[in-house]
């Protein structure tokens, strides 16, 4: 038995031994169910926060307010909620107050969605379905618990789950869910800005990406959540460049073509031409003059807006800003294509060029070029032990000042291309190239 499972098993083991109902819960039995490893474990338990508590002592209660305890283990943590029955819900979020149930079935009923609402006895090995759950994973089918409307204003990040399962698992949004999202799409904004970039994330890199923008689409929370990626919709593109369409679908086709990416690296490709939109022209052909800087502004203030944090909002921000850089990559000087082959995330910027080579004119000659010359080239020759330093300069004689940076560049410059070696050649260069004045 997998360990994370095992410690679950035990900690249902225990709270059983005590006279307390408690059963795997939630998405790790949707997972058990459709053949695939949950990432974790889940328990529900009708033993009180006090009484799970005085049996874990080493719990945290971080969570206890609302029924939840989490009891550490070295294979990780699991959360062991008590069985409750939600009241009223008065900030979209949590209920006013936390009642507790008597059964898991009223555990269940007060649950976001069926595939979620399945509960597991891991020591009879049996699955307890009280929602219908098994047979909407069977039809492949995102189904709410009960009436819609009121599972999405009692918590309106569900609609954007219920997205993220769709995809993820390539199902389809049953009607009434659907009709429902659509319908209240605009009360999304109502969330936490943390919490829909957490979905937005999962949405780009759990699976399934085009589908589950597709779905954003078709249920109008995309123009809530990201109105600049809803603006590349119908923006035409020089067809000789990019024969696949507009702005949007050559995006679709980017995300569809993302394999388990990095946060960064997802977003960068979904955020990439952001900046067309913007800065559609038609002068002869159709053009996009300066939507690289306009999409690294924007992608930067879609990042701040979603509170991205600072590193990885400068990761995404440089994605976009050099994304069009490789275009020039064979008729840059090696010194050039080296600075950029050392680029923090090079492959991260490789990949996203390779995407979008393909979602267009499909030629990877500049991709094949950059990815051969990274494997080309010794480490120590793309990042080389630098042969002169500011205070080699002012021993020469030269006054700290902006002429530095330059002089310490054209040395770099010319240790990349091969043409010195040494701190002597380097010396020599400086003294010929910037040589200080005669007094």
């Amino acid at each position: 038995m997998e360990p994370k499972r095992q410690a679950a098993t035990g900690i249902v083991q225990r709270l059983r031994d005590a006279g307390f109902a408690a059963y795997l819960v939630g998405g790790c039995v949707r997972d058990l169910v459709m053949g695939r490893e949950p990432k974790d474990y889940d328990v529900a338990t009708a033993a009180l926060p006090a009484q799970v508590m005085g049996m874990f002592p080493e719990s945290l209660t971080v969570g206890a307010r609302f029924g939840v305890i989490i009891v550490p283990r070295e294979d990780g943590n699991v959360e062991v909620a008590t069985f409750r029955s939600d009241g009223r819900y008065a900030d979209g979020r949590h209920p006013v107050q936390v009642e507790y149930a008597q059964s898991a079935e009223e555990d269940v009923l007060r649950r976001d969605f069926t595939i979620n609402g399945l509960l597991y006895d891991p020591l009879e090995d049996k699955v307890l379905d009280y929602v219908g759950g098994q047979t909407d994973i069977r039809a492949r089918r995102v189904r709410t618990i009960g009436d819609p409307y009121q599972r999405f204003s009692e918590d309106r990040l569900r609609m954007l789950r219920a997205v993220r399962f769709a995809a993820r698992f390539n199902f389809e949004l049953e009607g009434a869910a659907a009709k429902a999202i659509r319908d209240l799409a605009s009360e999304i904004r109502l969330v936490s800005a943390e919490r829909i970039r957490d979905e937005i994330l999962k949405i780009l890199t759990e699976g399934q990406p085009r589908r589950g923008f597709e779905l954003l689409d078709s249920t109008n929370l995309l123009e809530q959540v990201l109105p600049e990626v809803k603006a590349m919709q119908g923006v035409e593109q020089p067809p000789e460049f990019h024969p696949e369409g507009d702005v949007w679908t050559h995006t679709l086709m980017m995300l569809e073509g993302l394999d388990a990416p990095t946060p960064t690296l997802a977003l960068g490709v979904l955020l990439h031409d952001v900046g067309k939109p913007r800065t559609f022209a038609v002068r002869e052909r159709i053009r996009f003059d300066k939507h690289v800087e306009v999409g690294a502004k924007m992608a930067e203030d879609i990042c701040k807006r979603l509170r991205l944090s600072a590193r990885d909002t400068e990761r995404v921000v440089e994605l976009v800003r050099h994304h069009l850089r490789f275009k020039d990559f064979p008729q840059m000087k090696r010194s050039t294509q080296i600075r950029f082959l050392r680029m923090d995330g090079f492959s991260e910027h490789l990949e996203l060029h390779r995407l979008d080579c393909l979602a267009s004119h499909g030629k990877l000659d500049n991709y094949n070029l950059a990815r051969d010359l990274l494997g080309q080239i010794p480490e120590q020759e793309i990042r080389p032990v630098r042969l002169l330093s500011g205070r080699d300069l002012i021993r020469e004689g030269y006054k700290p000042g902006p002429l530095f940076k330059q002089i310490l560049q054209a040395v770099e410059d010319a240790q990349l291309e091969g043409e010195i070696h040494t701190s002597e050649d380097a010396l020599h260069l400086v003294r010929q190239r910037f040589p200080l004045p005669r007094s």
